[in-house]
């Protein structure tokens, strides 16, 4: 029995010597044994394809999908043995060939761009590979996918499509040389073609990891990127007046409701171009809190206190520079209230001083604006600081009040009734002259001596001896006093009688005063 076993063995190895011509490799190891042939080879045939297939269903998947490098027109005709020879023993290389010869591009995926100084290594890797069946296996080439996230991070963590080629090239991921922005629902038109990617797609962290922002973008309207300068006041359809060419290009500008401002155009303003006010663009802001921000001080900083000049407004309106608003309550509110024919002036007459306007006066004294016509005539005594209120009233300038007592001349009977000028100008077509400290005090100053110096004594004729201020007659007169005293019949005659008039080469007067006094001058003999 010993001895059949041992002749079975014997004749059993002779047999699988002669059948197998060598070991398997490591990747078919589990296939030794002569039970297991006819898994791999038909009995007085070669190995044929389909038996391969049958066990590398992958690769069948992909002939019958025409993809991956079996499928190749080179490749697929051609034996699987032809590359892949067995029996050469455990380590034996089953999958051999020249990287540096092969042509990648036979596998479906060409190498461009950066993918061309990469070793094979480097994306051959069991990490990469996506099929459980080659997950473990060391040295193999299949189980990758040409999708870029299959090496690549998903830097767009999933918000984008995972076909990384519509935007990007294997020369850089940065910039996206393939992407056109007008295949996004936004298109870039005028200056949003010079803006920078991240300054609307913000970077951002995100599980981690650097991220930024291209999907879910709010862009409907102009604020969902920009601030809104308006504060809402316009509505929020920008382009009404904006385009992307450039914020500061207003369109429809003729049509533009500047009412909707905080500064709507009244009056003149509405004449006004709208680069006068807006120098530099349209859109730029001017300050318009006071009107001095646009229009020169006319005043000349005459109504600036502590630095500030008051608005224009509280005298000015946008109708007209004038008239001014500036009214008469206004006015007698100041330190010069007007009164009497004041009220009737116009403002300039006041207020133009040579070419230019002043209002604000160091002095409010009547000299400010009128002659001081008295200068050099009345004493300073009558006349102090030059305030002519101390005479005249703003009522009527002939209207005068002065205490004539404090003159050495008391003003009594008819002197109160008449004018100051009958005594103290003299008029002439020629000339106009005054006289107060210079008057004298004698009648025939101012009144003609009707008695042509018939009563001068001392070369002064005193008026006062005959007459009062209240008429011309004779009240005072007594011809007792007379060196012809009146008795008897004489006393019953008329002045005339005795007084006569006469006419002389200078005039005629009456003749009061006799050479000598004889009863023959009056009554014949």
């Amino acid at each position: 029995m010993k001895k059949y076993l041992y002749i079975l063995l014997v004749f059993s190895v002779s047999l699988l010597a002669q059948i197998s011509p060598g070991d398997l490799t490591e990747a078919h190891k589990h296939l030794e044994g002569i039970s297991n042939c006819t898994k791999c080879h038909e009995l007085g045939e070669e190995v044929k394809n389909e038996k391969c297939l049958d066990c590398h269903s992958d690769i069948r998947n992909s002939l019958q999908t025409n993809s991956g490098y079996h499928s190749h027109p080179k490749v697929k005709p051609e034996k699987c043995y032809t590359c892949h020879s067995e029996h050469h023993g455990r380590k034996f290389e089953i999958i051999r060939f020249d990287r540096n010869t092969f042509d990648h591009s036979a596998t479906g995926f060409n190498l461009t761009g950066k993918h061309t100084s990469i070793e094979c290594g480097d994306c051959h890797t069991t990490k990469f590979i996506l099929l459980e069946d080659y997950k473990n296996k060391k040295g193999t080439f299949f189980g990758l996918s040409q999708n870029c996230i299959t090496c690549h991070n998903d830097y767009h963590q999933g918000t984008l499509s995972s076909n990384c080629e519509t935007c990007h090239t294997t020369e850089k991921f940065i910039p996206a040389q393939k992407f056109n922005h007008d295949t996004a629902k936004f298109k870039l038109t005028g200056a949003h073609n010079n803006v920078q990617c991240k300054d609307c797609h913000k970077i951002e962290i995100r599980n981690n990891s650097s991220f930024q922002l291209f999907a879910g973008l709010q862009f409907d309207r102009c604020i969902d990127c920009h601030e809104d300068t308006h504060k809402g006041k316009f509505g929020q359809t920008c382009e009404d007046c904006h385009s992307t060419v450039s914020f500061t290009k207003i369109k429809n500008i003729d049509n533009f409701d500047h009412a909707k401002t905080n500064f709507p155009l009244i009056g003149r303003h509405q004449l006004v171009g709208c680069r006068d006010c807006h120098k530099t663009t349209l859109s730029t802001k001017p300050k318009h809190e006071k009107c001095i921000d646009c229009h020169g001080d006319f005043h000349k900083g005459e109504f600036s206190a502590n630095g500030q000049t008051k608005d224009c407004s509280q005298c000015h309106t946008e109708l007209g520079f004038m008239p001014s608003t500036f009214t008469l309550e206004l006015h007698q509110k100041t330190r010069f209230p007007l009164n009497g024919s004041h009220l009737a002036l116009p403002c300039y007459l006041c207020h133009k001083v040579n070419v230019d306007y002043q209002f604000r006066f160091a002095s409010l004294n009547c000299i400010q604006c009128h002659e001081n016509i008295h200068k050099g005539f009345i004493q300073t005594k009558f006349l102090s600081d030059e305030n002519c209120e101390q005479c005249h009233k703003t009522t009527l300038w002939s209207d005068v009040e002065f205490d004539h007592s404090r003159t050495n001349f008391r003003l009594e009977g008819k002197h109160k009734e008449i004018l100051c000028s009958d005594c103290h100008f003299e008029k002439s077509d020629k000339e106009f002259k005054q006289n107060f400290e210079n008057l004298q005090m004698a009648c025939e100053s101012c009144h003609n001596d009707v008695h042509f110096n018939q009563f001068k004594v001392e070369g002064k004729t005193n008026c006062e001896r005959c007459h009062t201020f209240d008429n011309w007659l004779p009240e005072k007169f007594d011809h007792s006093n007379t060196l012809f005293p009146l008795d008897g019949a004489h006393s019953k005659v008329n002045c005339q009688g005795c007084h006569k008039q006469i006419e002389t080469p200078a005039g005629k007067f009456v003749k009061y005063k006799f050479e000598e006094i004889k009863c023959i001058n009056c009554h014949s003999s």
